[in-house]
C-alpha cells in the first residue's frame, strides 16, 4: 500500500469515526428515555442532513427506527426519495425493515458499528443490503467504533434486566405480605 493509499484510509477512518460518534450520542438519547439505544446520522457531501434516534415507545409505532427517521428527514432535506449520494451511519446493524428502506432510497454507504446476530440484515442472519437480485446494492463498513457501540447495548439490557429482576422481587415480596 502507497502512501496516497494509506492516507486516503486513515482520512476515511477518521471520518468514519467523527459521524459514528455523533450516532452514538444519538444512541445515549435513547436509551436516557428508555429506548433501544440505536442511533443514526446521514451525511451528503460532508454535511450532516439527518440524524435522530429510536423513538418507538415514545412514538408508539413500529416504525419509529433510527434509520427509519433520518431517511424520512434526509428525503425533505434533499427535496428527493432518492439518497444516491448519502453516507448512512448506524450504530447497530439494520433489522429487515430498515434494510429494506435503505435499499429503496438507494443509498449508497452504509457503516455499521457493531452487528446484531439475532435480527442483523446486512450479514449476520440475511444480508439484503448487497442481495444481487435487487436493482440497488450497498458497499458496506462494519465494526467502526464497535467495542463503544455494543458496550452501549450491553448496558442498556443489563440495566434492564435488573430492573425487571428487581420489579418481580418487590411484587413477590408485596404478595407474600398479603397473603400471611
Amino acid at each position: 500500500m502507497g502512501f496516497k493509499e494509506n492516507l486516503a484510509e486513515r482520512k476515511e477512518i477518521k471520518t468514519n469515526e467523527k459521524y459514528m460518534k455523533m450516532a452514538l450520542r444519538e444512541a445515549e438519547k435513547a436509551a436516557r428515555s428508555g429506548e433501544v439505544p440505536i442511533g443514526c446520522v446521514i451525511v451528503y457531501d460532508g454535511k450532516v442532513i439527518a440524524k435522530d434516534h429510536n423513538r418507538r415507545n415514545k412514538d408508539k409505532s413500529v416504525l419509529s427506527h433510527a434509520e427509519i427517521i433520518c431517511i424520512g428527514e434526509a428525503c425533505k432535506k434533499i427535496h428527493d426519495w432518492r439518497l444516491e449520494d448519502c453516507t448512512m451511519y448506524v450504530t447497530l446493524e439494520p433489522c429487515q425493515m430498515c434494510a429494506g428502506a435503505i435499499v429503496q432510497a438507494r443509498i449508497p454507504n452504509v457503516v455499521i458499528g457493531t452487528m446484531n446476530p439475532k435480527a442483523g440484515c446486512a450479514g449476520s442472519v440475511i444480508n439484503i443490503l448487497q442481495m444481487e437480485q435487487f436493482t440497488h446494492q450497498v458497499e458496506l463498513t462494519t465494526g467502526v467504533m464497535e467495542e463503544e457501540c455494543s458496550a452501549l447495548l450491553s448496558k442498556f439490557f443489563a440495566d434492564l434486566r435488573e430492573e425487571k429482576r428487581q420489579f418481580r422481587e418487590e411484587a413477590e415480596a408485596e404478595f407474600s405480605e398479603k397473603v400471611e
